[in-house]
């Protein structure tokens, strides 16, 4: 029979991987925590009318890229593509938001059809967070405060550029989205087949473009800031002071828009030069309108969402995974023979008792090879119990200096110490 293989674009992650995904999550949580976030989780099938209301029917997730299908009440469902959507509708479905002050987190996968790459894949999984029923500009400036101490804390803050704009209000869009369309519909035999497209159904997406000749035609074309509303101005200058007060370095790229409809006024992202074409580590932006689209009260909103993958492989890339890590326990712990194997587990039982946080591997299921297999783990610490005339004895070794006939009543004292050193 042939071997059932993993689908295309959604990966096994090894347990080679695993303690970097753990790291990774456990920074994140400690600098969460830091800022007072609270955690909530959502299931990944929501009905697809969520996502098509809230990213919008016109864009590219929608179109092309996501998982819908029936299920048996032939209700049409979607795989989530993205995990703001869905915090709005367990906010709101569960009374969280109106006339009330939020800032959540939520981790796990999304769903994309997309051809997958290197940091890029089908299902990806994602960090997000997002506050609710703030609408001035303190709170997005605390957003991305928090994202920069986090790369701070795991030191890729110098290999990340933070890039930002404003899109104004929904009206102030609207205006821009004409003059745009104008410019463009002039030019458009100089287009790229992708900004044709993109032309009838999201054109501030062709200011996202790729294509060397359709950026030199967006050379001429109108500034969005030029048609911000008098509000959204003051916003963005509160913003970028909070930001030049915390000194939190920033370039603004008047084309940066986002791929999805519910964004405005404050947009950013943290792009990074380290990882080739797939450049964006983190992004995310302010989307005051989007609780009342999905059938709740006026509510502001600001959030962002990072790619696990993608960071993890600027982690790699850069070297700054710390070396222990990988290493996923302290002590190795054999027995000399075969007799004495209740004794080891019972011992290893008692030493984690004795020294919280230890983590022990007993070398189980026979005795051939012990030396080589402990040092394959690259345990910091390895024992070696056998029984004497005065009882059980451990040789310990921590590198290659070996500590002989440790009694057992010592032995928890010496582990600590070693363990602690």
């Amino acid at each position: 029979m042939a071997r059932i293989k993993a689908i295309r674009g959604m990966n096994d992650i090894l347990p080679e991987s695993t303690p970097v995904w753990q790291y990774l999550e456990t920074t994140v949580k400690s600098v969460l925590a830091a800022y007072g976030y609270s955690e909530i989780r959502m299931p990944i099938v929501e009905q697809t009318d969520l996502f098509k209301r809230s990213i919008g029917e016109v864009t590219d997730i929608v179109e092309k890229e996501m998982y819908t299908f029936e299920d048996r009440n032939k209700e049409s469902l979607t795989l989530r593509p993205e995990g703001t959507a869905s915090c709005v509708r367990a906010g709101e479905e569960h009374g969280l938001l109106f006339n009330q002050t939020q800032r959540l987190w939520y981790t796990g996968p999304m769903f994309r059809y997309e051809k997958p790459q290197k940091g890029r894949y089908r299902q990806f999984h994602q960090i997000g967070i997002e506050t609710f029923g703030m609408a001035t500009a303190d709170i997005d400036a605390e957003v991305i405060m928090l994202s920069a101490r986090l790369w701070k804390r795991l030191g890729i803050l110098d290999a990340v550029t933070l890039q930002l704009n404003s899109l104004g209000s929904n009206e102030a869009r609207a205006k821009y989205r004409a003059a745009l369309v104008e410019y463009l519909e002039a030019r458009k035999e100089q287009l790229d087949e992708d900004s044709l497209r993109r032309l009838e159904s999201n054109p501030l997406r062709i200011l996202d473009s790729k294509d060397a000749n359709t950026q030199s035609v967006l050379d001429g074309a109108p500034e969005l800031s030029d048609y911000l509303d008098e509000e959204s101005r003051t916003h963005f200058a509160e913003l970028c002071t909070m930001l030049d007060a915390a000194g939190v370095n920033y370039e603004i790229n008047p084309r940066l828009v986002r791929g999805l409809d519910y964004y405005c006024k404050t947009v950013f992202e943290w792009v990074t030069d380290k990882l080739g074409a797939q450049g964006t580590v983190c992004a995310g932006g302010r989307y005051d309108g989007l609780v009342k689209q999905l059938g709740g009260r006026p509510t502001p909103g600001v959030g962002f969402a990072m790619g696990v993958e993608r960071l993890i492989l600027l982690l790699e890339t850069l070297d700054v995974i710390p070396a222990d890590v990988r290493q996923p326990f302290d002590l190795y712990l054999a027995a000399e023979h075969k007799g004495l194997q209740g004794q080891v587990i019972t011992l290893a039982e008692q030493l984690r008792d004795a020294v919280p946080g230890l983590r022990v591997r007993v070398h189980c299921a026979g005795l051939k090879n012990i030396g080589a297999k402990a040092r394959q783990t690259g345990a910091p610490l390895v024992a070696l119990v056998k029984q004497t005339d005065e009882g059980l004895t451990t040789t310990l070794w921590q590198g290659e200096e070996p500590r002989f006939d440790i009694a057992q009543a010592d032995l928890a004292e010496v582990v600590k110490s070693a363990f602690n050193a």
